[in-house]
């Protein structure tokens, strides 16, 4: 990466699109603690605002080849995390809306035994989705969204990095969003991802 602090964002985005992962890691290290700052001033949650991050440059190398950057860099990044941090926020407030919901539901006495039937059945097309992620992803998953524990606590609990915690967090989420479909917005709403 020697070298690469000294060029413009122009140039990083260039070597960027044609796969230069150490003009990615400079787009990284530059941005990265600015991008923080900002989205967690908008959302307030960390942990969310780090998935938010790692999922926005996940999504730049991806598609660094058919990335189009009107503009510069650093505008495009703004836009893209503050589109995430909306994005969030809405699913964060129909999730809230939801609960509010099933807690006046429950409360009327109307939960049937249906609903439960239907919960348990979405509980366990997760945990079969899950169990079918590689061992230390799934575990990773399991720890992070079932039982709650921060990133920090999980990479301390299973000597690994943390890094490595987000990346198989945000792996994981993917590929379930994909093997679920539209289950997986339903779980996510009624908290199991």
């Amino acid at each position: 990466m020697a070298g690469m602090e000294s060029l413009s964002d122009k140039e990083l985005t260039d070597l960027l699109k044609s796969g230069d992962r150490a003009a990615f890691a400079e787009i990284y290290h530059r941005y990265k603690h600015l991008l923080l700052r900002h989205a967690y001033k908008k959302l307030g949650d960390r942990e969310a605002v780090e998935d938010i991050l790692q999922e926005l440059f996940v999504h730049l190398w991806e598609q660094k080849e058919t990335l189009t950057i009107n503009g510069n860099l650093a505008g495009y990044l703004y836009t893209a995390i503050r589109n995430r941090v909306f994005n969030e926020f809405y699913r964060s407030q129909r999730k809230s809306l939801h609960f509010v919901s099933l807690a006046e539901f429950m409360d009327k006495g109307e939960y049937s035994t249906d609903l439960t039937v239907l919960e348990n059945e979405l509980n366990a097309i997760i945990d079969r989705e899950i169990s079918q992620l590689p061992p230390r992803m799934g575990q990773v998953l399991r720890l992070s969204r079932l039982d709650g524990m921060s990133h920090k606590e999980i990479a301390e609990e299973l000597g690994i990095a943390e890094s490595t915690v987000s990346n198989q967090v945000g792996t994981a989420l993917r590929q379930l969003k994909v093997k679920l479909g539209p289950l997986f917005i339903l779980a996510v709403f009624l908290d199991r991802l």
